[in-house]
């Protein structure tokens, strides 16, 4: 009999341990990863989501899901909105990524609870109470006569300052397609203020674009300073998404490692 109450008494404890396995595996399965795997692109003025064309299939390859938000650029609000709607359709966290005024947009609609970091690519990061077009034409730059604006308010570039200020290091095609595609911009969603600056709250980084001739990079790096980000800077133009894909890529991707870690 004391053999038998061993026996079992061990068939027990044997059992107990399988359990505990078993549940310890499921939940090394199920449990997430490390770092943010939604990415949320969003373009600046006087332009739409292909200008994230280079960049989208370098994160898609890392096993990120991206995607490219289109604001309208009619109103700040409107842009804001149409970022927290793509926001709300991602299930888990959301690493957001702002291009030019795009930034502007990301500090405002950044404060969302699934966002986890803000990455600005040669943009403005706003403090309360201020705007893009209030920081961007507090240091002029060669661009600012190349602005075309229409009886409605809306800006476009001219082909001349597309070609010399906003793309200069891109091919002639490109050029010319970014010309032919641009989307004008309503000057009063560049004078959108910041109600509640995200990145007082989030991990940021930031790409400076050394060459850039549409947001002063002096600017661009006193933001960066300003905001605590992790800074990178870049020998390109304004669109450095499309000038050099690989090194914003690197950046997004090192963000969204530690986006949740920070």
């Amino acid at each position: 009999m004391q053999i038998l109450r061993i026996f079992r008494n061990r068939m027990v404890s044997c059992a107990i341990l399988l359990t505990f396995l078993a549940v310890a595996n499921v939940t090394a399965q199920t449990a997430p990863g490390e770092g943010v795997k939604n990415v949320l692109l969003v373009h600046g003025a006087w332009a739409d989501g292909s200008s994230w064309s280079k960049v989208v299939p370098l994160l898609e390859a890392k096993g990120l899901h991206v995607v490219a938000v289109q604001i309208p650029l009619t109103s700040f609000a409107d842009d804001v909105a149409a970022t927290q709607r793509a926001i709300a359709l991602e299930d888990g966290p959301v690493l957001l990524v702002g291009h030019s005024y795009g930034g502007a947009v990301i500090t405002e609609a950044g404060n969302d609870p699934k966002v986890t970091g803000l990455v600005y690519v040669s943009a403005v990061a706003p403090d309360k109470g201020e705007s893009a077009f209030g920081l961007i034409t507090s240091k002029p730059t060669p661009i600012d006569t190349e602005l075309r604006p229409d009886k409605s308010g809306f800006i476009k570039l001219t082909p001349k300052g597309v070609a010399e200020d906003f793309a200069q290091d891109l091919s002639a095609n490109e050029i010319s397609v970014l010309t032919a595609t641009q989307v004008p911009t309503n000057v009063a969603a560049m004078k959108g203020e910041i109600t509640i600056p995200a990145w007082k709250s989030k991990p940021s980084w930031f790409v400076i674009a050394a060459n850039d001739r549409t947001i002063s990079p002096d600017l661009e790096a006193a933001q960066a300073k300003k905001i605590g980000a992790t800074m990178t800077t870049v020998q390109s133009s304004h669109v450095v998404m499309l000038a050099q894909p690989s090194k914003v890529a690197s950046l997004i991707v090192d963000a969204a490692s530690k986006a949740s870690s920070k």
